[in-house]
């Protein structure tokens, strides 16, 4: 019987073991869970969790709710991090999310805290939005509230509509020039030029209080129009005479063309005329009498009503008497009329650019001055203040009756320019 060698003895299992190639020997790669497998996770009586990767897990609630968690440790201690609801989230942004979070993590940072943080910051900044802080800015101004509401009026028609809304950190130096050129071409470079000069002091407010990092209005001298001065030159004569013409044969709404009428025949301003309220006139004594909340110097205003301006008011007190306003709004009847009306009927008639509303109290200033009518009844007139500090403390007159007498020559003066070229044809 022959001689068998320990050393050559081998099973079978010996054999595949020994010489099966290496790569065989290497565990068979676990196949990556998929979609099918999530949706079709059954519900249990008590919540369970399918392990996903690396701390990624879907939590199964018995309600039927599939939960995306991400647990890790930090400083010792385990946590968990909501990441969102299956399939709204979907396999691939889970593990997205998750891989963020273990970045995260690597930092030394808590990845739910973050996200706090993050969303803080956005509901911040929703918050501080442009109109806000201009109403802010409008607030800690030492004006008058009569001059408050003017320039919240402004800002509401200008420019709330396009930025209102908007976050502060959202408004940028082209968006801001965008308005401001739509402002010039609507509403004139006057209007355009105190928007620019607000959104300034708006912006200014939110970098000193850290809300902006920078100021977005720049200076932009060739961009913008200027607002040109002249625009408040008086008018000559015979210029004042083809304005009332152009006007009195202007196609356009009949309200603006009175209002436009009464500053000229009154001298007043364009603010105080447009927002003139029933209330104020005394039309049988041909009086009107501006309260001091509506005056520039806070101090009631009394007015003498030539014949002229009082057939003006008796024709618009069959439109409008039973309201508040003389010249309502056109879009909201419970509010004034605006002076941009002014500006957009000149624009029709060509005036734009030569004459301003308010060109109306220079020219009148100027004229009456050439007529040799006492300079203290037309400052008076104009609710101008005395410029000597003596003699304001002396002088209270008011001077009623002598304006009454100039400013009904004022109006038959105004009659006469007017028809002047009718009568040189």
């Amino acid at each position: 019987m022959p001689l068998q060698c320990p050393e050559t003895r081998m099973d079978a299992s010996d054999s595949v073991k020994n010489h099966a190639p290496e790569s065989s020997q290497k565990p068979a790669p676990k196949r990556g869970i998929s979609d099918l497998t999530l949706r079709n996770l059954k519900v249990k009586d008590k919540p369970f969790k399918k392990a996903i990767e690396n701390g990624l897990y879907l939590e199964v609630m018995p309600s039927g709710s599939k939960l995306w968690r991400f647990k890790y440790q930090l400083f010792g201690k385990e946590n968990r991090f909501a990441l969102g609801s299956y399939p709204e989230t979907s396999l691939k942004v889970a593990r997205e999310k998750a891989e963020a979070a273990r970045k995260q993590v690597k930092q030394g940072l808590h990845p739910a805290r973050e996200q706090q943080l993050v969303r803080l910051k956005s509901a911040h900044e929703q918050t501080n939005t442009f109109e806000a802080i201009a109403k802010e800015w409008i607030v800690r101004k030492d004006w008058e509230e009569i001059t408050k509401k003017r320039r919240l009026d402004m800002l509401q028609r200008v420019v709330f509509p396009a930025i209102g809304k908007m976050p502060l950190k959202a408004i940028t130096p082209p968006i801001v020039l965008s308005i401001l050129q739509k402002a010039a071409e609507k509403n004139g470079p006057t209007v355009m030029a105190e928007a620019k000069r607000t959104m300034f002091g708006i912006f200014e407010l939110a970098t000193e209080t850290f809300r902006v990092d920078v100021n977005p209005v720049h200076r932009w001298r060739e961009a913008l129009p200027k607002n040109k001065t002249q625009h408040k030159t008086p008018l000559e004569v015979g210029e004042i005479g083809q304005l009332l013409r152009d006007v009195d044969g202007h196609g356009g709404n009949h309200q603006t063309q009175c209002a436009f009428m009464l500053m000229w025949l009154t001298l007043a301003r364009p603010s105080e005329v447009v927002e003139a309220e029933w209330a104020e006139f005394d039309l049988d004594a041909a009086i009107w009498r501006i309260p001091a909340a509506r005056m520039k110097k806070r101090k009631e205003h009394h007015i003498p009503l030539p014949r002229q301006a009082l057939k003006w008011l008796r024709g618009m007190a069959t439109l409008t008497g039973d309201r508040k306003h003389l010249f309502p709004h056109r879009d909201d009847r419970a509010r004034p009329m605006v002076t941009a009306s002014f500006r957009q009927m000149l624009k029709v008639l060509g005036w734009s650019g030569k004459f301003s509303p308010h060109a109306t109290r220079t020219t009148g200033s100027t004229r009456l001055n050439e007529l040799e009518y006492s300079s203290d009844w037309i400052e008076r007139q104009l609710a101008h203040s005395e410029p000597n500090g003596v003699r304001r403390a002396y002088n209270h007159a008011d001077y009623f009756a002598h304006r009454a007498t100039m400013m009904q020559e004022w109006a038959d003066w105004l009659d006469k320019w007017k028809s002047e070229k009718s009568n040189n044809d």
